[in-house]
């Protein structure tokens, strides 16, 4: 076949795949249809067999260049990832993330056992002797947290009704104080007010690095054969088990529960999720299967690296709910309300959301 007649058959193809190529760089919100797909992918097959045909026969490096670079734009155009947008990344944590999480559930039974078990059989240690969390716990840290939930009174908060005497301004007196007062206890309450937002939206950041870095040590310290993501779960079941053991030996039952309740859903759960991320690439490393280890890694990483994210994604809403609704001066039994609550929707969230109906 000449070139001339080889160039006249061949240049209609050429140019439909130039035509898709623009239809699906062009518009936001333009799509190849499913048909169209395929027929960019034989089109994309035709052209290299073209461009390998077209060197072989040195018909000119003009050519060449030209089918060339419709080569390289297709391959990009079909092997690059989707454009990432809200609706892909809620459709990730509402479907996909649950699904990772069920099709991995031995992993993550593995971690919650290496998790809750220590911290569970340390709460309740330490709070029937509490001197055993000086062992597990720096003394300096167990003060510390003693003082956060004692909610301990000072005397310029309570008014000795008896210390009145006459020299205490009474009836229109009073009135006229308050009311010469009144701006600046105005001004004083909008300062507090912003100060305390200000102190919670600093105190959320905190909460998130602190909860997220905890999930990143799990999750990263699998690639150590799995050995580093066990002992951070352990090491973390057992400290969180120890404070809160104390902190119930002391007396402060109610101010700690209603703290932890509603956050805790997300945040301990997260965590034993992460683990499980952890111990799947330690897995991969130990039992490559027919792969090598490297491409054992690869393969079951990208779910593992799946399966992390979600797991921060709920320590950052626990890191939300820490800051803002846990300190809130919100009656207990409500806490323990929305807490249960919570609890129940991480449960029903990653065990039925994303599955399948027929």
């Amino acid at each position: 076949m000449t070139k001339q007649r080889y160039l006249e058959q061949r240049r209609k193809v050429w140019k439909r795949f130039e035509r898709l190529l623009e239809k699906q760089r062009g518009t936001k919100g333009i799509r190849l249809t499913p048909a169209e797909i395929a027929e960019f992918s034989r089109l994309m097959r035709e052209l290299s067999n073209d461009l390998a045909t077209i060197r072989s026969r040195d018909w000119g490096q003009g050519l060449v260049e030209y089918l060339n670079h419709l080569v390289v734009r297709g391959h990009n155009a079909f092997y690059r990832a989707s454009p990432a947008g809200w609706d892909r990344f809620l459709e990730f944590i509402m479907i996909g993330f649950p699904r990772l999480f069920r099709q991995n559930f031995g992993y993550f039974s593995v971690a919650a056992a290496l998790f809750f078990v220590p911290f569970a059989v340390t709460w309740i240690a330490v709070q029937n002797d509490p001197t055993i969390a000086l062992r597990i716990v720096d003394a300096a840290q167990l003060d510390m947290v003693d003082q956060m939930y004692a909610g301990e009174e000072t005397e310029e908060d309570s008014t000795d009704v008896e210390e009145m005497t006459d020299e205490t301004p009474a009836g229109e007196d009073i009135a006229e104080s308050a009311a010469a007062e009144g701006d600046s206890t105005d001004d004083e309450a909008a300062e507090l007010e912003a100060s305390f937002a200000e102190s919670r939206t600093v105190m959320a950041g905190f909460y998130v690095q602190h909860n997220v870095g905890i999930a990143l040590q799990c999750f990263a310290r699998g690639l150590l054969l799995g050995l580093g993501t066990m002992y951070t779960l352990l090491s973390n079941g057992l400290g969180i088990g120890c404070i809160a053991g104390y902190v119930l030996s002391r007396g402060h039952t109610e101010r700690f529960l209603s703290f932890v309740v509603s956050h805790g859903s997300f945040e301990l759960t997260a965590i034993a999720i992460s683990g499980g991320a952890g111990l799947m690439l330690g897995d991969a490393l130990l039992h490559p299967g027919q792969r090598t280890r490297l491409d054992a890694l690869r393969h079951r990483g990208l779910e593992a690296v799946q399966i992390a994210a979600g797991a921060a994604v709920m320590l950052v809403v626990a890191a939300l709910i820490e800051a803002f609704w846990s300190p809130s001066a919100i009656p207990a039994i409500v806490k323990y309300s929305v807490g249960g609550c919570l609890w129940l929707l991480v449960a029903m969230y990653l065990g039925l959301s994303g599955v399948r109906r027929s």
